[in-house]
């Protein structure tokens, strides 16, 4: 590495570095399907979008790109003099229109192979061997004629050949495939590339499947973005008014292939560069996720969370927020400690040690600091405050340094260090003169 190419702060990079490891062991083998518009690979932003999947397909993320190209079939229009058609959201395909449709279809198809076969030194494509595959994969139908009006040659999409698509994924290869389709007899069809993508998305039972959109995500009516949903949650929200072109015809898409058993379905904006990166390997991501149910889960813990427990907790301890505990008290005391999982990923901790007399301690209260306005430590204390009650605690006290009025303003009352059980008294660290709260259950 170059003096110019350093970043600018070598801490940043490599706690950045760390951080986004389990991401990237996560996500080693599984299957994505990235779909976007024709607009988002006429934008400048086209390149960067290619150096992002090289860097996903060299992470070992088994990759299919659905791609369309509306804005580029008008233009092929508009330069023939043809009229654009739609009814009910799918364009009105005659044999005029189709010659239009593949015109459009093939330039960009290979606009998107040139772009992933770039190998420039000094580029992130450099030293890339990626191998882009196209086929047959997509068997379409036509849709016919609906309220009097005949499509033509607009389809849907009748089958997906979802085991070829495995095999060529299991060779490394990237697979792309477009918004077009043939039948049985031969014939070509128009497709909708977001119907093409969540039916890909579900023949092959991804892990994820992405939408790039026209806009940050899915919004609320004043335009603030609405970072997860559950499947029903989206569901009622699909013919909100003011969603973007994009969202509208995305999100019921988005919707089925959530309940059809596709694992997250996220929504991004290609505007931002990055945004791919941003989603999939941050915490907070960028954009929106749709998950059949909740990402956010409460559970006790287990002997294999030992490992993401200390790395929640061991910052906490360092700077003197936390207790220490070594890795053999964890796994001693293990089943003493509930969990907060946000996506898979251990995010909040608390445990609970009993006394005698009806008292018990709410202990090791630790939350990820990307998570900590997301109201998890409240959940975890009240997981807490529900697990002592079930087995007849009465009284509930906790120590800290840090955190004095955030116990006050959740019904805990400051106590001399007297007031604490015998044997937990005998244990008072002097030093950390830790205020003690009780709460009363």
């Amino acid at each position: 590495m170059t003096a110019d190419t350093k970043p600018s702060n070598l801490t940043d990079f490599v706690a950045w570095f760390r951080l986004v490891t389990p991401y990237i062991n996560a996500f080693r083998g599984k299957t994505f399907v990235v779909a976007f518009g024709g607009k988002a690979i006429s934008d400048s932003l086209a390149k960067t979008l290619a150096y992002d999947v090289n860097l996903l397909a060299s992470l070992g993320i088994r990759l299919v790109l659905v791609h369309g190209a509306r804005p580029q079939i008008e233009e092929e229009l508009r330069e023939k003099g043809l009229e654009s058609k739609y009814h009910k959201g799918y364009r009105i395909t005659d044999a005029e229109t189709l010659d239009c449709v593949l015109d459009a279809v093939g330039s960009v198809y290979l606009e998107i192979e040139g772009l992933l076969s770039q190998g420039l030194p000094n580029t992130p494509m450099a030293n890339s061997h990626i191998r882009v595959i196209g086929g047959n994969f997509i068997t379409a139908r036509p849709l016919g004629v609906i309220d009097g009006i005949d499509f033509h040659y607009g389809g849907s999409v009748r089958k997906v050949d979802g085991e070829g698509l495995k095999a060529q994924l299991a060779l490394g290869n990237i697979v792309l495939l477009s918004c077009q389709g043939s039948s049985p007899t031969g014939e070509i069809f128009n497709l909708q590339m977001e119907e093409v993508a969540e039916a890909v998305a579900v023949a092959v039972k991804a892990d994820k499947l992405v939408f790039l959109t026209d806009s940050q995500g899915v919004t609320d009516e004043q335009g603030q973005l609405l970072d997860e949903l559950t499947a029903d949650a989206a569901a009622q929200l699909r013919d909100s008014p003011w969603f973007s072109n994009d969202i509208k015809r995305y999100l019921p898409c988005a919707v089925r292939a959530s309940r059809l058993g596709v694992g997250r379905v996220h929504l991004i904006g290609y505007e931002q560069d990055g945004a791919l990166l941003q989603e999939l390997f941050t915490l907070e991501g960028i954009g929106t996720v749709i998950s059949r149910e909740s990402l956010e889960r409460i559970r006790e813990a287990r002997a294999d969370d030992i490992g993401a427990l200390i790395a929640l907790i061991e910052p906490l301890e360092e700077d003197g927020t936390l207790v220490h505990r070594p890795r053999e008290v964890l796994e001693r005391e293990i089943e003493k400690f509930s969990i907060i999982e946000h996506d898979g990923m251990v995010v909040g901790c608390a445990a609970l040690y009993e006394y005698d007399d009806g008292v018990a301690e709410l202990a090791c209260l630790a939350v990820h600091p990307a998570h900590r306005e997301w109201g998890y430590g409240e959940q975890l204390m009240e997981r807490i405050q529900a697990r002592a009650k079930s087995v007849g605690i009465k009284r509930l006290f906790v120590l800290t340094t840090r955190t004095v009025h955030w116990f006050i303003e959740r019904g805990f009352k400051l106590e001399s260090v007297d007031a604490l059980p015998t044997q937990k008294r005998q244990m008072y660290n002097l030093q950390r003169r830790s205020k003690v709260l009780i709460k009363s259950l």
